[in-house]
């Protein structure tokens, strides 16, 4: 996913000067997350504690570059027997697969065999011969994979066929970090981003019922914005071909592959969505981004709950889908 630094500004400049923050930050899914909570609150520094350490227990159960994960294991597994999931990661693999539906299979956690197959998943981004590209397509897709949701088991229907969560996980990790700082440690106040494009506004900060600020940045100038966006218990994701990607034949080939086509989408510079949760604001923005401009305001249009912010061309203006006026500022 995207580097910290390429598309919003989370530090203390970014709110208004009624108030500080206590920040708390460490690695995790080769990123950095941060918990940001107003100053001041006794438990404050325990809770963000427990919240990164609730981060870096869901990494280990759902990153693919741990053989032992629990994703590992089920791709190890799942297509020779049921195997069972633990129950919140089966709710997540429920999700996907409903919003690989709505997207007509532009999202689509069932593409671990593209993503290796174009050397991302190693950071070595290539293009593969068309055989290989034909093998991986046969083992994609989330209609090969069986949730029995009486027994909470996955079975995959094709050999070879891998989850990866990278289009999801992030989002999904800060919204159960959200979830964990109001129920087990009452705070109704928060920001949390990882590598800053997942974003999770917990309530709204100290005096400024309007929201959290988050500027967004353009996808290949990082010294500038294109706008603020206020948010209000939700999620925000942003998806942009800037961390991996390569030249080729005068292209710029990016990481978000369309897993209809098995091929870089192109055609869009950077989607950001905000959306109730975080883990539904990112798997959105993978989703906009490959599906293009014209198929992003189609559904929009029928799912008015969810809001986007799209720079189409590298120094074009952007578009807003779904948002209230003050929401987005552009600048």
């Amino acid at each position: 996913m995207l580097d910290m630094t390429a598309l919003f500004d989370l530090s203390p400049s970014a709110a208004p000067p009624e108030y500080s923050l206590l920040r708390a930050a460490r690695s995790a899914m080769a990123t950095l997350f941060e918990i940001l909570l107003p100053a001041g609150l006794h438990s404050g520094p325990a809770a963000a504690d427990a919240a990164l350490d609730l981060i870096d227990e869901l990494e280990d159960q759902m990153t693919v570059y741990r053989t032992h994960s629990e994703i590992s294991q089920l791709n190890e597994r799942a297509f020779a027997e049921d195997v069972p999931v633990e129950s919140r990661l089966f709710e997540l693999l429920k999700s996907a697969a409903y919003l690989t539906r709505e997207t007509n299979g532009a999202f689509d956690i069932a593409a671990g065999a593209l993503i290796k197959c174009w050397g991302f998943y190693k950071r070595e981004g290539r293009v593969p011969s068309v055989a290989e590209r034909t093998l991986a397509m046969n083992k994609t897709g989330m209609r090969h994979v069986i949730l029995n949701a009486e027994q909470q088991t996955v079975r995959y229907r094709r050999e070879g066929l891998e989850i990866n969560l990278g289009a999801i996980g992030k989002g999904y990790a800060l919204d159960r970090a959200a979830e964990m700082l109001v129920t087990e440690w009452n705070i109704p106040s928060a920001i949390l981003h990882g590598g800053s494009s997942s974003v999770r506004a917990l309530g709204v900060p100290p005096g400024d019922p309007a929201g959290w600020i988050v500027a967004v940045k353009h996808p290949w100038e990082p010294d500038r914005v294109i706008g603020q966006v206020r948010l209000r218990h939700q999620g925000l994701g942003t998806s942009a071909a800037t961390h991996q990607h390569f030249a080729y034949n005068g292209r710029t080939l990016g990481h978000l592959i369309d897993p209809r086509n098995g091929w870089p989408a192109e055609g869009i510079q950077q989607v950001s969505v905000i959306a109730p949760t975080a883990a539904e604001a990112d798997a959105l923005s993978t989703a906009f981004y490959v599906m293009g401009l014209e198929a992003t305001e189609r559904w929009c249009r029928e799912h008015p709950h969810i809001g986007a912010v799209i720079l189409s061309t590298q120094d074009g203006p952007t578009k807003t889908l779904n948002l209230a006026p003050g929401v987005f500022q552009s600048q």
